[in-house]
């Protein structure tokens, strides 16, 4: 058994549906999350900066935690492009983006599939770039989706006006008729039912988060990094800005069980 705890970290909140998937999947393991909201968002920085940052919090996730596998719950952070750092961190590191073009490319029946994430994710290539690599056969169409965050975040996942969104933002995959579509953003779960009523019931939804909590408990069940022993693992949150404000909007996206917030203050 290896009781060390599983690292995670995002820019701010949606990595949280990670770890409520993974929370819920593997129950006894511990688990350090850390939203880095001091620095949040990481969207529009350059993804050699946020490089920067996720090599900063993978140490620190070693360091100060002794993690015993990372996992980079955050899409703008995986699509930085993390194999330089991964050399650095002397333990797994699990993103999100290949779990999900893996999934998707499993659930398509017609190989027309959507992708849809924040401007920064779309942007970067990571996704079209997994795609070719990990599902060469797929017939990808790409979505921007800004503002679905700020929506996730307030609360307001069933408003007219978030749905009137969707519906003008989503129009490129609806029309390209995908029967399946990646939500390429950790918020993007909290959309599911508006963004169903737009594309058609027919589209099967894949989440990267469930995804990536899937990829880390396949790692667990195969043997290649030992479980935690217990019945219930620690819970442990922190966040480098306001942790009052993390707290709200946490609890909201996570439950109850977030708890306390611990402050991280970078040097």
């Amino acid at each position: 058994m290896d009781d060390r705890p599983i690292g995670m970290f995002d820019s701010g909140f949606g990595g949280l549906t990670v770890a409520r998937a993974l929370r819920d999947l593997a129950p006894a393991e511990h688990l350090v999350y850390l939203g880095d909201t001091g620095r949040y968002p990481y969207g529009p920085r350059d993804l050699g900066e946020v490089r920067s940052f996720a090599a900063q919090i993978g140490r620190w996730l070693v360091a100060e935690h002794d993690v015993k596998l990372i996992v980079v719950a955050c899409n703008t952070a995986s699509a930085a492009g993390l194999d330089a750092w991964r050399r650095e961190v002397p333990v797994p590191v699990v993103g999100v983006i290949e779990p999900g073009v893996r999934a998707v490319a499993k659930a398509t029946v017609t190989n027309r599939v959507g992708v849809i994430g924040t401007v920064g994710t779309i942007r970067s290539g990571a996704y079209q770039r997994a795609i070719t690599e990990l599902a060469g056969s797929l017939v990808p169409t790409f979505a921007a989706c800004p503002g679905f965050v700020e929506f996730v975040e307030r609360g307001e996942t069933g408003s007219d006006q978030v749905f009137v969104l969707a519906e003008r933002l989503l129009a490129p995959v609806r029309d390209a008729a995908v029967d399946t579509l990646l939500l390429g953003c950790t918020h993007y779960p909290f959309l599911a039912r508006t963004i169903t009523d737009v594309v058609g019931r027919d589209v099967v939804l894949v989440s990267s988060a469930e995804e990536t909590a899937f990829e880390v408990q396949g790692i667990l069940d195969r043997g290649d990094l030992p479980r935690a022993a217990g019945r219930a693992g620690d819970l442990r949150f922190f966040s480098s800005g306001d942790v009052g404000w993390f707290r709200s909007v946490g609890s909201r996206l996570f439950g109850s069980e977030l708890g306390q917030v611990g402050p991280v203050v970078w040097p």
